[in-house]
């Protein structure tokens, strides 16, 4: 497998996480060339400092390459474009994609003598812009170590090696339909609360601190539900997505997680009502309207959790 000193790096994928990570790895010194076909996520990206291309054909054979794009499909389009020439040491691939894909590619990769890791990332645009993200790694250990530098810029250490090429994916897919249940549970439960005529932002910061508190309750519902800010930059498209797929990889080894399978089908509930490009955060105005300041989208069904106060 190939070997590098170089710092040369391509960042295919310049949306809200991909260019975060080309402005990260240009600030520690990485020579970097973005890619995306959106020209207006070009034009952003090229505003931090970063070199831009228009067509990935440009970027074949340079020694790293860093994935963040929108599905499995485009990554399999994607990875044999950047090895059409020698000299790739290693491909990152961000994206929650699917471990059957990440397999494929790891094999062509390796057939090429260059690496390809599955390292789908958490920590969301604050962690890609400050290299702090969390990675779920599924890769051999030479493609691990292969791709070990650029991991290290992109989270400071915080990556879990996973096994081999694709469990990133299955680990990042069931992290992420958790977090969809846990942002369904704790919007139930604090529009029960608000029912009550208790605070909502009162019951998450209580709720944080005890054995049911969880990311979601204490900083996801205070800073973009309860806020009504809806901001994450992470849509409900995408977790939507990731819902559905993470029931759908289980099913293909003969697993059926019932409630996990309710939740997905909780989110394609409010993609049809929100749209894909609505905040993922905003999921709460179907399950728990009363405790946004948005309240239910139009043409929501009435929710079982907008209650009459009890006196």
């Amino acid at each position: 497998m190939n070997t590098s000193t170089e710092r040369r790096i391509a960042v295919i994928g310049l949306g809200s996480m991909g260019g975060a990570m080309a402005a990260t790895l240009h600030n520690t010194g990485w020579d970097v060339t973005g890619f995306d076909p959106s020209e207006a996520a070009r034009t952003a990206a090229s505003g931090t400092g970063i070199a831009i291309t228009a067509s990935v054909e440009d970027l074949a054979g340079t020694p790293y390459a860093v994935l963040s794009l929108p599905a499995a499909s485009v990554v399999e389009s994607t990875v044999p474009q950047l090895l059409a020439s020698p000299g790739t040491v290693a491909i990152i691939d961000t994206t929650t994609s699917e471990p059957a894909t990440s397999k494929q590619m790891a094999e062509l990769a390796e057939a090429q003598g260059a690496a390809f890791v599955d390292a789908p990332v958490s920590g969301g645009r604050d962690g890609a812009a400050t290299g702090t993200l969390s990675a779920f790694v599924g890769a051999t250990d030479a493609a691990l170590a292969a791709a070990e530098p650029v991991l290290l810029a992109l989270t400071g250490g915080r990556y879990n090696h996973i096994g081999g090429p694709g469990s990133g994916n299955v680990v990042k897919l069931l992290n992420n339909v958790l977090a969809a249940a846990n942002l369904v549970s704790v919007g139930e439960a604090l529009g029960v609360a608000k029912a009550y005529g208790i605070d909502p932002a009162t019951a998450a910061a209580s709720i944080s601190g005890a054995s049911g508190g969880s990311k979601v309750s204490a900083a996801m519902y205070p800073n973009w539900v309860l806020s009504g800010t809806h901001d994450s930059g992470f849509s409900l498209g995408l977790m939507a997505r990731d819902a559905a797929l993470a029931v759908d990889v289980a099913a293909r080894i003969g697993e059926h997680p019932a409630l996990l399978a309710a939740v997905a089908g909780q989110w394609q509930e409010a993609l049809a009502v929100l749209g894909p490009r609505a905040d993922f955060t905003e999921i709460a105005r179907t399950v728990a309207p009363a405790v946004t300041p948005a309240g239910a989208p139009a043409g929501a069904p009435e929710s079982t959790n907008d209650t009459t106060a009890v006196v």
